[in-house]
């Protein structure tokens, strides 16, 4: 669900979808690759947007759920830490 009801993806974040025609992506139905993407690539910038054009619940059932193969371990590592929740592709403990 969107938390703006703005249908534009800034062009600061367009290098974070680099491989996507940016005038075709939905940003209801594409959600999860541009949540990956502006996650796994994306600035400050970048992610200040994501989360203010997606509501935190999407994002971290992404970190929880994500998608296989698309993840930087780093990034899901770090990403895990903010939200607060263990990845089911990552081996660490929550205390």
């Amino acid at each position: 669900m969107l938390t703006q009801k703005t249908k534009i993806i800034p062009k600061y974040v367009w290098p974070y979808l680099w491989s996507y025609n940016i005038k075709k992506i939905d940003l209801e139905n594409h959600k999860k690759r541009i949540i990956t993407n502006v996650l796994n690539l994306g600035s400050k910038r970048a992610t200040d947007w994501l989360f203010r054009q997606y509501n935190k619940e999407d994002i971290k059932k992404l970190v929880i759920n994500p998608l296989p193969g698309e993840w930087n371990k780093k990034s899901l590592n770090f990403w895990s830490l903010i939200m607060r929740v263990k990845s089911k592709n990552s081996n660490r403990k929550i205390k």
